[in-house]
Parts: C-alpha cells; sequence; structure tokens
C-alpha cells in the first residue's frame, strides 16, 4: 500500500539540492531563488547542498557521497522532503525517493504548485491543470508516494491529489477535454484582440521577471486591485486596464504572467497564449527589480522568452523599477531597449516620466494627417477625435479640414 504523507497541519520544511555543471555556475543564485519559491508555496528551507560535478547524475541527480550528506542533513534538521533545483526524470524522482526514504520533488512540481494556488480565473486554472497532467502523464510509475500524499501542501495542488488511480489512458482523456476548452477560451481572447485591433486603442504589455513591480506598477496607473506581494508569482492572472493618456489618448495596459529562470516548458507551452498578449502590443514595458543584485541575469531571462515566443520587432521601453530602495547611484543599461527611464511604481517617483516617454512614443508610431472630409463623412472625425490627437478642425464649404495624429492603422480605415 502506498505510503501517505498528511502535511496539512505540519510545517513542511525542505532542504534543496543543486547541482553546479561549470565554474561560472550561478547554482547559489537559483536556488537562494528556489528557496523565495518554497517560502511562497508556503514551506520553510532547513538546509541547501550543492554538488560541484561535470554532469547531473543520470540515475541520482547527486552522486552516492552527497546523498550520504543529504540524509544526514535530513536527520539533522527534521525535514519535510527534499526539492531540487532542476526538473528530475522518472528514474532519478524514483532512485533518490527510495535512497533517502524521504519526499522528493523537483523545481517543476513546486513551480506548478504555486501556479495552481495562484490562478484566479478559469482559464488559469485549466492552463495550470493541463501543464500538471502532462508533466505527470510521464512520470506515473516513478513519482511514487509524491502522487500518494494527501492535503493542501507543496507539489500536491491541482488534479495530483485528487484521483491517484488515474492512468495515461485518464489523463488523455482529460487532456483531451481540457484542450477543446482552453481552445474556445482562445477562440475568446482572439475575438476580444481584435475587437481591440479595430477600435485603434494602442496595447502596452507589462513583461518582466517575477516580482519585479508590474501589479504595483498596473495598480498605480490604473487603479486596478491587482495583488501586491513582495513573493515570486504573487500574481498570475493576466490583467487589462483602460487609461486615457494626458493628451486624451486612450490606451490598454496589459500584465502578463512574470518570467523566472528555468521555467518549466509545460507552463510556457500551457500559458503560450496569455503570455502572447506581448506579441499583439504597441509598445513592450519591460519591468526590472532595479534593487536585485541579479538584474542582469533577469534581463536576459525575460529576453530569451520573449524570443521563445517569437515576439520580436516591438518597441520596447525598460522600466527600471523600484528605485526606492537603492541607496547608491545606478549604472544599469539595456542596451536592447530603445528607452529606459526609472521609477518607483510604490512612491510614484518617475511615473510621470514614463507616461511622457509611453506618449513620445505613441506619437512616433502615428503620421500626420491633414484631409478635408465631406459633411456625409462626419463619422470618421468623431472616430480621430477618439482614437487619435486632433491638431486642427475647420468648418469649409467642400467639407470639414482636419489636422490630425493617427495611427497607421487607423488611417487606412479611413
Amino acid at each position: 500500500m502506498a505510503k501517505l504523507y498528511e502535511l496539512e497541519d505540519q510545517e513542511e520544511r525542505f532542504i534543496l539540492i543543486g547541482v553546479a555543471v561549470s565554474d561560472n555556475d550561478d547554482t547559489k543564485e537559483s536556488l537562494d531563488e528556489l528557496s523565495e519559491l518554497v517560502s511562497t508555496a508556503g514551506g520553510f528551507t532547513v538546509g541547501m547542498i550543492i554538488q560541484n560535478r561535470e554532469k547531473v547524475h543520470p540515475s541520482t541527480y547527486i552522486g552516492k557521497g552527497k546523498i550520504e550528506e543529504v540524509r544526514q542533513l535530513i536527520f539533522e534538521t527534521d525535514a519535510s522532503g527534499v526539492i531540487c533545483d532542476d526538473e528530475l526524470s522518472p528514474t532519478q524522482l524514483k532512485n533518490l525517493e527510495d535512497a533517502l526514504q524521504t519526499v522528493v520533488l523537483d523545481r517543476t512540481v513546486l513551480i506548478m504548485d504555486i501556479f495552481a494556488k495562484r490562478a484566479v480565473t478559469k482559464e488559469g486554472k485549466l492552463q495550470v491543470e493541463m501543464a500538471q497532467l502532462r508533466y505527470r502523464s510521464t512520470r506515473l510509475k516513478g513519482m511514487g508516494n509524491v502522487l500518494s500524499r494527501l492535503g493542501g501542501g507543496i507539489g500536491t495542488r491541482g488534479p495530483g491529489e485528487k484521483k491517484l488511480e488515474v492512468d495515461r489512458r485518464h489523463i488523455r482523456e482529460r487532456l483531451s477535454q481540457l484542450k477543446r476548452e482552453l481552445e474556445g477560451l482562445e477562440k475568446n481572447r482572439e475575438t476580444a484582440r481584435s475587437l481591440r485591433s479595430r477600435s485603434n486603442i494602442p496595447v502596452i504589455a507589462i513583461v518582466g521577471y517575477t516580482n519585479a513591480g508590474k501589479s504595483t506598477l498596473i495598480n498605480h496607473l490604473t487603479n486596478a486591485g491587482v495583488l501586491e506581494e513582495d513573493k515570486l508569482f504573487a500574481t498570475l492572472d493576466p490583467t487589462t486596464r483602460n487609461y486615457t493618456m494626458d493628451s486624451g489618448q486612450q490606451v490598454l495596459f496589459t500584465d502578463t504572467v512574470g518570467f523566472i529562470r528555468k521555467l518549466p516548458h509545460h507552463l510556457v507551452n500551457a500559458f503560450r497564449s496569455t503570455l502572447e498578449e506581448a506579441k499583439y502590443a504597441d509598445i513592450i514595458l519591460h519591468v526590472v527589480d532595479s534593487a536585485n543584485p541579479d538584474a542582469y541575469k533577469q534581463m536576459h531571462i525575460v529576453y530569451d522568452t520573449l524570443a521563445d515566443l517569437g515576439i520580436k520587432d516591438k518597441t520596447i521601453i525598460t522600466v527600471f523599477n523600484k528605485q526606492d530602495l537603492i541607496e547608491d547611484e545606478q549604472t544599469l543599461k539595456d542596451f536592447k531597449a530603445d528607452h529606459t527611464v526609472k521609477i518607483s511604481a510604490k512612491t510614484g517617483m518617475g511615473v510621470d516620466k514614463l507616461l511622457e516617454l509611453i506618449e513620445k512614443v505613441l506619437m512616433e508610431q502615428k503620421i500626420l494627417i491633414e484631409n478635408v472630409f465631406s459633411y456625409n463623412d462626419a463619422g470618421k472625425i468623431q472616430i480621430i477625435r477618439k482614437y487619435g490627437q486632433l491638431l486642427e478642425e475647420e468648418f469649409r464649404q467642400d467639407g470639414i479640414f482636419v489636422k490630425a495624429y493617427i495611427s497607421k492603422e487607423l488611417y487606412k480605415s479611413l
């Protein structure tokens, strides 16, 4: 009979394990981030162990000597289990679990658990469930005790704990059902996208590393009421809000899920439709946590993720956020961005400069028209007034003279 773990009323204490395969490896920074993920999921880190190897052990992730060291540390710290910083194969998971005689999780399970906890909308929940099922479909034989855990603890949220006797056939059926439901929601998203495109309202996508301050920024700008926490993946579901610039120009700010190093490909694939909001944006606001010592690495990860999604040839404004937490003068630069600006979304410092920059970029994307519309086409002037910037309007004998800045898309439709 499978061993059951009742963890609802226990403090979950974990030892984190990483493998460094090169001298310039960032395993320590990755484990520090993994510790933050554990905290976000409601657990507590009681130890970290890094093994230097030429490559990850194919059967047990770490070598025999380190396994003994981990076993001893589990005993000394009374740890609930261990979490590995990389995605484990079914064989690695089973062998390591047998060798340590404790719960073994990996970074992928932990992140998916957080996503399951944070998802609010129907689409978000369906996407998380699909990612979890795809991950577990290849690990039914290898996950052992992990799939037998009960309760609301780390690695147990979502469909995994609902029906432990599930097999690959049932998973395939459920995946097909999820795919159909998500395709329907994606059609709704495409319809909304098409309506926004026809309305000629510019879309500004807010992207960035998790916990960079995207939610704080959209709340400051639009009073969106998005949850703000100093945790990784505090918010998951995208938020779109309308905003009127000082010039009268209407724009839409769209928040996206935060990026992170080693983001499981199961989740990238599941959330592709959500992340692709940035692909259809007129401007991308790349929010950076300037106070984070790994800011450059985080920026690199964001750009890699955007490239994986096929997002290119977009005007990028990099927003160096959290300036209120910086004591010394900063020298952060982003050579991939078209523009940069320093702000504190929390205090509002520099946000006015950001908005001025957005207006400037939007203006650069417009064309100047000077045209006379017949009185029968007066409705077109209303459209220009709503979605463009009307500079002059004069009623003449042959029609209405208009001088205005409008988008190229709007110009084609007039």
